[in-house]
């Protein structure tokens, strides 16, 4: 009787430091076909930083971003460089990049973006953007266009709102788009989940813009915002990070959070981090640290595969604002994935600007804040 082996995907992890430059792990897979980096140091920015990886992984796509902090396993670094080689055995990948246009709008270039991965054995699409001049919105109704799972997420600048990069097979860039299509026999599942708490009654945003808004319930936005946080008021937008915006449709739909990245005194406004249209209904939040630690399980419980083994590759991107929200406990949300996941599951990804993932069993992609959001591919 003859016993046939699956082959599977192996996964290397590396890391880059100012010290001791690059550390590798006994094999790094030098005939790897996809990369995954992720720095909240000024490095990556670099272009030795490509090159370097260049020389690792001549045949590799080579894409990533700047963060908010880079997942390594269950750790958060802030310093050097965390990249993940990925040799697919059975199936294939390619990726495609586009340079962010000021006269086009983020739905046409995320339609434009997944057109040029458009194949009858795609499988998933994973996107890492700008974080500063992309709608996210936006640029998740286009890449809806195409029929297709998309995960990913808006890169990050730690906490300084600067600039963002993105490096997609050249050193990176600010103002760049990168998809990577995934093909053929391969098993991509996605989780995500906020755990924030509501509280206060439904609202209705009466008057928007984009991501403003001027006016719930009839009322200037900031004014009454700033009742419902009293003596917190004082350290807005910072203290805006632990008071989310819920926000759907309609009470039947689900929620979305909302993060706050600006507040306008002169005209009573409030700026968040995707948008909030007019007419839908809205709820504060605020945060219970349990709650969110729990929310980092369902997501891994949710991503999980149906099959038995879960060797694979677990792409994490969750939300700067529970970073600075938890504090020193952060690094317990990603402990519950990895009791979740199992040992077998390697982890990389990066702490975002937003969010790009479906509510569970749906396929349309939704911008997110405030969110932990899980990929996991299994071959």
């Amino acid at each position: 009787m003859f016993v046939v082996r699956r082959s599977r995907m192996k996964t290397a992890q590396l890391s880059w430091s100012e010290q001791s430059g690059w550390s590798l792990p006994p094999d790094p897979l030098p005939d790897a076909g996809l990369v995954m980096v992720f720095s909240n140091d000024p490095y990556f920015r670099s272009e030795s930083c490509f090159s370097g990886l260049r020389a690792l992984f001549p045949e590799a796509h080579i894409v990533g971003c700047s963060s908010a902090g880079s997942v390594q396993g269950v750790e958060i670094s802030d310093d050097g460089v965390v990249a993940t080689a990925i040799k697919l055995e059975r199936s294939s990948l390619r990726i495609a990049a586009v340079d962010v246009d000021a006269g086009v709008s983020a739905c046409d270039i995320g339609e434009k973006l997944i057109a040029g991965l458009a194949a009858p054995d795609l499988r998933h699409v994973f996107v890492l953007s700008d974080g500063m001049r992309v709608n996210g919105s936006d640029l998740a109704r286009g890449l809806n266009k195409a029929g297709v799972a998309v995960t990913g997420g808006l890169a990050g600048d730690g906490e300084r709102f600067q600039s963002t990069w993105v490096m997609a097979d050249a050193p990176a860039r600010e103002g760049v788009i990168v998809a990577v299509g995934f093909y053929g026999p391969i098993t991509v599942s996605s989780g995500c989940f906020a755990g924030w708490v509501e509280f206060g009654t439904d609202r209705i945003v009466t008057r928007s813009e984009g991501n403003v808004v001027y006016e719930i319930d009839d009322q200037p936005a900031l004014q009454l915002y700033k009742r419902y946080l009293g003596e917190q008021a004082d350290g807005l937008p910072y203290s805006g990070l632990r008071f989310p915006l819920s926000i759907q449709a309609s009470k039947d739909d689900l929620p979305l959070t909302r993060t706050l990245l600006a507040v306008d005194e002169e005209a009573n406004s409030l700026t968040f981090a995707g948008d909030v249209p007019q007419g839908y209904v809205c709820k504060l939040m605020q945060a219970n640290l349990d709650s969110l630690i729990d929310s980092a399980g369902q997501a891994a419980e949710s991503a999980m595969p149906d099959q038995t083994s879960r060797d694979g590759l677990c792409l994490l991107v969750s939300c700067v604002g529970r970073r600075l929200v938890m504090g020193q406990l952060i690094e317990e949300e990603l402990d519950i994935v990895r009791e979740r996941l199992g040992e077998g599951m390697a982890m990389t990804g990066f702490y975002s600007y937003g969010e790009l993932a479906p509510f569970s069993g749906l396929m349309q992609c939704q911008l997110h804040n405030q969110t932990m959001t899980l990929t996991t591919l299994y071959e």
